[in-house]
């Protein structure tokens, strides 16, 4: 599905997705502490992934990623699609003026249904897409796979842009 109301034919120039990338990988220290790496940013769709390690492990006797942070990977990558969907509404703006858009953006409600135990996975990958960007709320869609695909959970959720 493609972000509404966002040209998705236009790409990114590399150094708005590089300035992307720092802020969420290395600026955002919450991001840093969970480990989690942006793959992609298109006006349409992000992806990232996060990689197992034992200070993320949430049930010590089945080695299960803790559902916190499957909730903050998805909230954390629901806004990264936000900010490329507005973004991409205004490419006309240099880098820094469409960076500063993230400045204003906050998440309102965020939804997550665990579909799967997080086990087996060295790796994981985060998905999403901007379903309607309007001009005070934005709403989302993510999923959150295994190394192998698999759906282990599925979130949603609507951030303040304004």
């Amino acid at each position: 599905m493609s972000t509404a109301n966002t040209p998705s034919a236009v790409p990114f120039e590399p150094e708005f997705v590089q300035a992307i990338v720092e802020l969420f990988e290395q600026k955002i220290v919450f991001n840093q502490h969970i480990g989690l790496k942006i793959d992609e940013v298109r006006p349409e769709r992000v992806s990232g992934h996060l990689d197992l390690r034992p200070e993320l492990i949430g049930h010590y006797a089945h080695h299960r990623l803790h559902g916190g942070v499957i909730s903050a990977a998805m909230d954390s990558m629901g806004g990264l699609a936000v900010l490329a969907a507005m973004a991409a509404r205004h490419m006309d703006d240099s880098v820094e003026q469409r960076m500063h858009r993230f400045s204003k953006l906050g998440t309102i409600d965020l939804r997550v249904d665990y579909l799967r135990p997080a086990v087996g996975s060295a790796r994981f990958g985060i998905g999403a897409e901007t379903l309607r960007l309007g001009s005070r709320v934005a709403s989302t869609r993510m999923a959150f796979h295994g190394a192998d695909g698999t759906l282990l959970a599925v979130g949603s959720a609507a951030y303040i842009v304004s």
